[in-house]
């Protein structure tokens, strides 16, 4: 059952903004107001006021930046861990306490991480002893 597609005004917003500052377009417009600032410099005689037009823009241009692309990037975690929870889920064979990893505690993260690291070295010493084995027969 697919949950209905209503969203928030903020969440069209996000994604729209997203989607649009990451365009070529959108860069090479960043580009050109750069340009038309540093070509009128002389025109204001590189003052005080000119150069904190361009600082005062940035800064409130790359503030209100890092709160949209937080959320873009927190919904598309979101996705991904539900995603991710559902093959684990699907396979039937996998571990169920894995799903909802990044509720955990970092000590209790770290202990289930070591546990896999732990079964990656056994896998990988199981391989290096075939190969030995199977050097040995030829």
């Amino acid at each position: 059952m697919r949950p209905t597609k209503s969203r928030s005004g903020f969440t069209r917003f996000t994604k729209w903004t997203a989607h649009t500052t990451g365009r070529p377009l959108t860069f090479l417009l960043a580009c050109l107001v750069i340009v038309i600032w540093a070509v009128t410099g002389p025109l204001f005689g590189f003052s005080d006021t000119w150069q904190l037009v361009i600082n005062t823009s940035t800064t409130i241009i790359t503030f209100l930046m890092v709160f949209l692309i937080q959320s873009t990037q927190n919904r598309d975690s979101e996705a991904m861990q539900v995603k991710l929870d559902e093959i684990i889920r699907a396979i039937g064979e996998g571990r169920n306490e894995l799903l909802d990893l990044e509720e955990l505690e970092e000590e209790e993260l770290e202990a289930i991480k070591q546990t896999y690291l732990e079964m990656a070295s056994r896998a990988r010493d199981e391989i290096r002893s075939r190969r030995t084995g199977e050097a040995k027969k030829s």
